[in-house]
């Protein structure tokens, strides 16, 4: 196996870890509901697919794309019926005015050039067509802990290995700046509190000491505690998830 290969499913691995939390499913009922009376919808940095097959589920013409190929061979072994392709998010395999919906779920915090993501959701949207964008701020990630301190150095640290950690509290002034109208926010926050969310406390221990923010005993103290707060009904985290949508 490649390490390329190797990397994507690594992310599928999380996506699907994400998708089975508590309370996911209704986080993305809320951005399908986000996009009104929309019939057609790109979903851009579509991942394993499973928007695109619920999106289609609710009688909507749905298109999956995504930069990965191998992302979208997993997508399209799950999902053989679904239209995936290939695709980048500033240039998107779509004609002009083509769609009336636009969702990206977890994506612009990988972008570096999220203006440009913008300008193409317009060319493909129609005149009333309606953009949704949704994802976690990178730096508001509430674990309680014995070593809020420590914590706190986690959470940082794996946000500083995100391309732009904060870019979901910008997602309403992107909106606005690309010319986008009657825009709106809503904020869910996701409550964590079985073992359900140690693989992901897990991962983020992890992730920061590999950037050499905390060496890998202090990481490894960390997660046992949170297993033991697990084992006791003591694990308590809360991810804010926010919702941006507007009109063209």
């Amino acid at each position: 196996m490649t390490k390329d290969q190797e990397r994507t499913d690594a992310l599928l691995a999380r996506l699907d870890l994400a998708d089975r939390l508590p309370g996911a499913r209704g986080l993305r009922d809320l951005s399908y509901d986000l996009l009104g009376a929309a019939r057609s919808v790109v979903d851009v940095g579509c991942g394993g697919g499973r928007a695109v097959a619920e999106l289609a589920g609710r009688g909507m013409t749905a298109v999956g794309v995504d930069v990965d190929e191998r992302m979208l061979a997993a997508a399209r072994a799950r999902w053989p019926y679904a239209d995936l392709r290939a695709g980048d998010a500033r240039a998107l395999p779509l004609a002009d005015r083509s769609v009336d919906g636009y969702r990206a779920d977890k994506v612009f915090h990988e972008l570096a050039e999220p203006e440009r993501a913008l300008a193409e959701a317009r060319r493909v949207l129609v005149p009333g067509g309606r953009a949704v964008l949704t994802g976690q701020d990178w730096d508001t990630f509430v674990i309680d802990s014995d070593d809020p301190g420590l914590t706190r150095t986690l959470v940082h640290a794996r946000a500083g290995q995100v391309t732009a950690p904060r870019a979901a509290r910008r997602h309403r002034a992107l909106l606005l700046d690309a010319g986008f109208r009657k825009v709106t926010v809503e904020v869910r926050t996701q409550i964590l509190t079985g073992p359900d969310a140690l693989p992901l406390l897990t991962a983020l221990a992890r992730a920061a000491a590999r950037s050499g923010a905390v060496d890998d005993g202090r990481a490894a103290g960390w997660i046992a505690e949170q297993r033991a707060r697990a084992d006791r009904d003591r694990l308590f985290a809360a991810v804010p998830v926010f919702f941006a949508a507007g009109e063209v």
